[in-house]
């Protein structure tokens, strides 16, 4: 299958080094470790390890989960569905990169690259990154249900380099499922 080009926009990038969503998801996400800023413009992405400073990062048992993608239209789609007035925020998705204009769930089991104008960087895609209980809490009851199929890929980087928010240029040779809409 031949590789193609999409012209797709980084809009959210995390690293986080403490797991917040554990636990009863009624007794609601832990905080933030102090001082971090976990909403990035920027990244570094280490191959077979990571993303520096998320809490993945260089944990073999998660190698081929390490980066989570997920598509911005997914949590339109959420908006949509559940007659929120905008989309969640992506911060609480919890998803490493946000990115719109390519169906992201296609990517699973595929090989894919990222370039934001710093170098491509390598990833192949493991197995869904299933949406679970905790969304909704984060974003609005029924966003759970709403997610379902759209929750994004985890992935494992086979390069390094760095991500940037911004334009950006995926290359794959994935097939999408669907167009990344609304619906």
């Amino acid at each position: 299958m031949e590789e193609r080009e999409f012209d797709v926009q980084i809009e959210h990038l995390l690293a986080s080094s403490r797991h917040r969503y554990e636990g009863r998801p009624s007794d609601g996400p832990r905080n933030a470790a102090p001082g971090e800023q976990e909403s990035r413009e920027r990244i570094q992405v280490r191959a077979g390890r990571g993303i520096v400073g998320d809490r993945f990062f260089g944990h073999g048992a998660h190698r081929p989960a390490a980066v989570t993608v997920m598509a911005a239209e997914s949590l339109d789609h959420v908006a949509f569905a559940l007659g929120l007035d905008r989309s969640p925020d992506p911060a609480l998705a919890r998803r490493n990169i946000v990115l719109r204009g390519f169906d992201v769930d296609a990517l699973r089991g595929a090989a894919f690259s990222l370039d934001s104008g710093q170098g491509a960087v390598q990833f192949q895609g493991h197995r869904p990154a299933n949406p679970c209980a905790w969304m909704d809490v984060v974003f609005a009851p029924g966003a759970h249900r709403a997610l379902r199929g759209r929750g994004g890929v985890r992935s494992e980087p086979l390069s390094d380099g760095v991500l940037v928010l911004g334009p950006a240029v995926l290359r794959t040779a994935a097939r999408s499922l669907r167009e990344p809409t609304l619906v």
